[in-house]
């Protein structure tokens, strides 16, 4: 017997009603307000009037907790298989409606013949961040395969964490170039602007030229879908803040002398940081309390960050913490079992069968505490039994920290929750932290304006010779 599914919200009705219209469609809505029930139901409509199949492509996190148990829960009449790399062949070969794999089976799906795509008629890419970068190879791959599918739509609610550039890719898959150019290099030039930022000529740094935003936003209204969590879903407020603390003076005197010279010299030996990007990793390791060696071994400084940390987590119910590290994971867990504190650990160690477990054991109120590694616990999960999201360090991951901090705070959530932000005060992480809040600013912007260039009333102030430059720029190849 098929249980009936619970109802749709207003804006879910009004986005499949938006999606039947349109055969290329962008979901920029925010994490949590239903993307994927929507692209269920739109495509059920059109299964039952004789649609092909449709082939759902994103994050391996995502594939069995979200889309499979979100098809036996809101269209359990329709069929899923799992492609996973090692059955990739075999399971594509099964009769059924929605073929679900990851981001990087577009390099095998582009090396299979024509006739392969004959059953497919829809293609939704989940996650399209994963394609931002025109030139890596399941990008090149994914360029290759999207003719085959008449029906496109691109889910991301972070879709420009970065630069405005990060859309440039992702609209192009589902337009095939019609709203931004066929050339990303035109498009840069229309929307950035060079600064020389070293003595080689190649040192350049595009920065967003003023308006750009607005000017993207107005380029593809058209096909985009913008829901803000806020507006759609009813549910207890969010509290944003920063838990500081001071590093241990022999800790801090470590750090000031990687700081001044690059150098930590180790009883094992030394550590030289012969860069920048270099330096500021190792800066940031050392913050965090361990630096590594080349054979990729973490030596401790101090502990007392992972202290803090398990303060916060045991003087909450119900909580999720974010580390970047290995040392991170390995301190955390030494500190829960110290305190006998129930957790579970998702990170890329972690099969698909024990994740599944631990989500499951996790929202029954089994462990107090989740650790998780953003790479492959920042999307898609819904983990609503917690009311925290502590971050054990800064990120300048922008799209890894919206989304991660977005587990608990979802439909479905019932209390109020918190993101508390870890930080060593006057060491990088400050900066980290800088940069990652004035990205979401910029990304907010860009979201801002197509949410309100739908609305009858736009806000800003548009710059119409920009906008002719923009667009004569764009029409050229």
């Amino acid at each position: 017997m098929i249980r009936k599914p619970p109802p749709l919200f207003k804006h879910q009705i009004k986005d499949i009603t938006f999606s039947l219209k349109h055969d290329r469609v962008l979901d920029w809505s925010d994490p949590g307000t239903g993307k994927t029930r929507t692209r269920l139901e739109t495509y059920s409509k059109r299964r039952a009037k004789g649609a092909k199949c449709a082939l759902v492509i994103g994050p391996k996190s995502s594939m069995l907790s979200t889309w499979v148990n979100d098809c036996k829960k809101y269209t359990p009449w329709l069929k899923t298989v799992l492609c996973p790399a090692e059955k990739r062949k075999e399971t594509f070969e099964h009769k059924t409606d929605i073929y679900i794999t990851n981001h990087d089976a577009a390099k095998w799906l582009a090396k299979q013949p024509k006739q392969f795509f004959d059953k497919f008629s829809e293609l939704i890419i989940d996650e399209s961040g994963a394609y931002k970068h025109h030139t890596s190879q399941r990008s090149k791959a994914m360029q290759k395969i999207k003719k085959y599918f008449p029906i496109r739509t691109a889910m991301n609610g972070t879709p420009n964490p970065n630069t405005i550039l990060d859309l440039w890719h992702q609209v192009n898959l589902i337009d095939d170039g019609q709203r931004l150019g066929q050339s990303f290099f035109a498009f840069r030039s229309a929307v950035c602007t060079p600064e020389q930022v070293g003595p080689k000529a190649n040192m350049i740094k595009w920065t967003d030229r003023e308006h750009a935003e607005a000017i993207v936003a107005d380029l593809q209204k058209d096909i985009v879908i913008r829901n803000v969590f806020e507006e759609c879903v009813s549910i207890p407020p969010n509290f944003k803040y920063m838990k500081e603390f001071s590093l241990a003076p022999v800790h801090a005197a470590q750090y000031r002398k990687m700081q001044k010279d690059a150098l930590l010299s180790l009883p094992k030996g030394e550590i030289t940081a012969v860069n920048a990007a270099t330096v500021m990793t190792k800066l940031l390791q050392i913050a965090s309390g361990a630096v590594y060696d080349s054979d990729g071994k973490y030596h401790i400084l101090n502990k007392d960050r992972y202290d803090l940390v398990m303060d916060l987590a045991e003087e909450r119910k119900y909580s999720l913490v974010f580390f970047l590290w290995k040392h991170q994971r390995d301190l955390l867990i030494e500190e829960a079992k110290k305190r006998k504190i129930t957790y579970m650990v998702i990170d890329g160690s972690v099969s698909d069968k024990k994740r599944e477990e631990a989500i499951q054991m996790y929202q029954a109120g089994m462990y107090r505490v989740g650790f998780l590694h953003p790479q492959s616990a920042a999307h898609s999960l819904t983990l609503t039994r917690g009311t925290a999201s502590i971050w054990a360090s800064p990120t300048f991951n922008l799209e890894h920290y919206l989304q991660g901090s977005r587990r608990i705070y979802r439909a479905g959530q019932t209390k109020k929750t918190e993101t508390i932000d870890v930080i060593a005060t006057g060491t990088i992480e400050d900066h980290v932290y800088e940069v990652c809040n004035k990205k979401g600013a910029k990304m907010k912007d860009m979201l801002g304006f197509v949410k309100d260039l739908k609305d009858p009333k736009p806000v800003y102030r548009r710059n119409l010779a920009h906008e002719r430059e923009v667009t004569k720029i764009l029409e050229q190849e």
